[in-house]
């Protein structure tokens, strides 16, 4: 088994995305696998969401860019470190567990664009404007601030994570894909983090 640093090392490594042949750190292409069954397996309970459970993060309509294509154009403009990848994962599973619901078609993209502008003006030195990010996920300037505002107090403004969880979420990753397939049963928004 991998010790803590190797497995956020290899996490880190570059490799080739099925979808177009970018290349991208690994994290991602796992991200991005778990993030696409997660949705596709919530996308069949979309029908029993009434509207009370409809959130800012819905969108009318599911975007026809995929999970993996979104991370990858967020990669590729906003050129934010991996590591902000996996503290939005851990953002969006403090989101879920606080607030109930489930990761789809209608809201992952827009979950995942806030979720990572948060964590990059936590974590990153150097980010960009509000209004550049909502321009790289192709939504309004208004929306993206309006996003940003509703998950920030959703998360009560506690945005520190401590190496620990860092690290397991690191690990779990890499079990993940060491395991060859995925083989999470329940959606990836439960969490113990708190």
């Amino acid at each position: 088994m991998p010790t803590r640093s190797e497995a956020y090392k290899s996490l880190l490594q570059v490799e080739e995305s099925s979808e177009n042949g970018t290349l991208i750190p690994r994290a991602l292409l796992i991200l991005s696998s778990v993030w696409e069954r997660s949705i596709k397996k919530n996308d069949k309970l979309v029908m029993m969401i009434s509207s009370k459970n409809i959130t800012v993060f819905h969108g009318s309509k599911a975007p026809k860019l995929s999970i993996t294509r979104y991370m990858e154009r967020i990669l590729k403009y906003a050129r934010c470190s991996s590591s902000c990848f996996v503290i939005a994962q851990i953002y969006i599973d403090r989101y879920f567990s606080k607030n109930g619901g489930y990761l789809t078609s209608f809201n992952a993209h827009r979950l995942l664009i806030t979720s990572l502008l948060v964590a990059v003006k936590f974590l990153d030195d150097r980010y960009f404007s509000n209004a550049y990010y909502a321009q790289v996920g192709g939504i309004s300037t208004q929306e993206m601030n309006r996003m940003e505002l509703e998950f920030l107090f959703s998360l009560e403004f506690r945005l520190f994570v401590t190496t620990e969880m860092f690290v397991k979420y690191c690990e779990k990753l890499d079990k993940v894909d060491n395991i060859g397939e995925y083989q999470i049963r329940r959606p990836i928004i439960r969490s113990n983090a708190k």
